[in-house]
């Protein structure tokens, strides 16, 4: 599979073929021997498949009816199924330790997705500042004031309210490219953190089927 094309996973199984391929270009590039191996956390409508060691969450919705319980293990789950809705891609901002990094303790154990940059394709082609991209290259410190010069304003947007220890960070979403990403650091977080947001570096890029208006 084309690494650049992972939007290609989505409405897949979780056994489909593409994702493992996927999967197994991720761990060839980690030494860890377990990282093909997820954490699995179930619920009624929704099954997330966590890898950590790639910096990776997929995100599987159920369909014909099909309602996992809580707890259940891989196997016991009903493959044909689940359909995969989103991909979260996570990275680890180099910040200090209690100076607005992540508090969750979830995401804590996420490591950085090895795959950098990272290429993006575009579902409609977006026009910048300076060209037509039809995707877009993210490295590991890539900020908002990038992303927004690449994308535009987003349609959604939330987060950086309250203190700065404890409050959410800041994230924007591109509805129609199916982007939303969510931004890490100091400069994401308190009462100013939309102020200092175009240099805050980004934490987690979720994909997910572009949005009609």
């Amino acid at each position: 599979m084309d690494p650049d094309n992972i939007k290609a996973l989505l409405g897949s199984p979780p056994s489909a073929h593409v994702i493992s391929e996927y999967l197994e270009s991720l761990a060839s590039l980690v030494s860890a021997s377990d990282s093909l191996t997820p954490e699995v956390k179930s619920y009624s409508d929704i099954v997330y498949f966590n890898y950590f060691k790639l910096g990776v969450s997929l995100q599987f919705s159920t369909r014909n009816g099909y309602r996992p319980t809580t707890g259940l293990k891989r196997d016991q789950l009903e493959d044909d199924s689940l359909q995969l809705e989103a991909i979260d891609i996570y990275n680890v901002p180099n910040v200090k330790p209690g100076t607005g990094g992540s508090t969750r303790s979830a995401e804590l154990a996420f490591s950085t997705h090895p795959s950098s940059p990272l290429k993006i394709s575009l579902e409609t082609t977006t026009s910048s500042a300076d060209s037509t991209l039809s995707g877009i290259t993210i490295a590991k410190d890539t900020t908002g004031k990038e992303f927004v010069s690449w994308l535009g304003e987003p349609s959604r947007k939330g987060g950086g309210v309250g203190p700065s220890t404890g409050s959410i960070g800041i994230w924007c979403e591109w509805s129609k490219e199916g982007i939303m990403i969510e931004f890490g650091g100091d400069e994401a977080r308190g009462p100013q953190a939309w102020e200092r947001g175009k240099d805050a570096v980004w934490r987690v890029i979720t994909i997910f089927p572009p949005k009609q208006s």
